[in-house]
């Protein structure tokens, strides 16, 4: 269906890629190329009730959610995902394929809005449905000022809309402004220099077979993962949540939204997503105790619960 370069991507023995996964690389208009998949639905016997666009956090990568998209199209929808630029097999944005860079995050929302109006729109079949975790929850809200109406409807999972510690995280990015090269990693940068976090000190799930996975996939292919943030990339993610905390920003914005957000988050404020969930016209916010910051890659009790939250949205929405 695409006349583009053939991307690979990532199996394990008991991990495999659903059937039917198409994978290449899209050259944006500044030739940087951008990973891609999709998986389209075959059954002759049942419709097809849309298109999922599957936005992961930062520093995952497709491959993570191979589960996730087996049960979207298990529900009959087309899905489409991609690594953003600078992170999993997509082009980076300095030679440094360890380091996390970017120095604005509107060259995200530039992307976004390329792959809708170049890849989906034509190819795919409507309504499109957005689902995004942590920061692609934080891309696809601060991309609506970009690409308003492209969305029937947006679920987010975890959105980045704000630090834990921000106010002393945000003082040290002001003083890493002023005088740390924007190359250089961020203090305290995580994921450890490549390192691998034992499951036990993970802030991000509870399930130990879900967290293992996901290093047995690194370990197949350790470039897919970063090795920390640059100072470059703490700037532009701070200044584009500040952005969306502008008087009448979110207020303007119409999709329907529903966010989970997991209460005990040790990654995300969820103090900070509340408040603008009661900013947003059209969202409902699900607020959930004992869940970690990764809801999709949890023990399946939670999991469970993510989907029936996800198929009662969209029936109350007639998909």
């Amino acid at each position: 269906m695409f006349d583009y370069e053939k991307a690979p991507y990532l199996e394990l023995k008991d991990y495999p890629a659903p059937n039917g996964i198409k994978s290449f690389f899209v050259p944006m208009r500044d030739s940087k190329k951008i990973r891609l998949a999709y998986w389209k639905h075959l059954s002759k016997e049942t419709p097809c009730r849309g298109t999922i666009l599957l936005q992961q956090g930062h520093n995952e990568f497709i491959e993570k959610y191979f589960e996730t998209i087996q049960e979207l199209i298990d529900r009959n929808f087309d899905v489409v995902c991609f690594d953003w630029r600078g992170q999993g097999m997509s082009d980076r944005m300095i030679n440094n394929v360890n380091k996390s860079y970017i120095d604005d995050f509107a060259i995200h929302d530039k992307d976004l809005n390329f792959i809708i109006q170049n890849i989906i729109i034509n190819n795919f079949t409507a309504p499109l449905i957005g689902i995004g975790h942590s920061m692609g929850g934080h891309i696809l809200l601060s991309s609506q000022e970009l690409i308003k109406d492209s969305f029937k409807a947006i679920m987010l999972s975890a959105p980045m809309l704000g630090f834990k510690n921000e106010n002393l995280l945000f003082s040290l990015i002001s003083v890493m402004n002023l005088f740390g090269k924007d190359e250089k990693y961020f203090p305290g940068s995580k994921p450890n220099m490549g390192q691998e976090t034992p499951f036990e000190q993970n802030d991000l799930t509870s399930d130990f077979d879900r967290y293992k996975r996901t290093q047995r996939l690194v370990r197949k292919y350790p470039n897919i993962r970063l090795w920390g943030v640059t100072n470059a990339w703490v700037k532009a993610a701070k200044n584009n949540i500040l952005k969306t905390r502008k008087d009448g920003w979110a207020e303007s914005i119409e999709t329907k939204f529903l966010i989970i957000n997991p209460i005990k988050d040790k990654v995300v404020d969820s103090n900070k997503t509340i408040k603008m969930a009661k900013r947003l016209p059209n969202c409902k916010i699900i607020n959930v105790n004992d869940i970690e910051h990764e809801i999709l890659m949890e023990k399946d009790i939670y999991r469970n619960m993510f989907w029936s939250l996800f198929d009662d949205f969209l029936n109350s929405l007639k998909i």
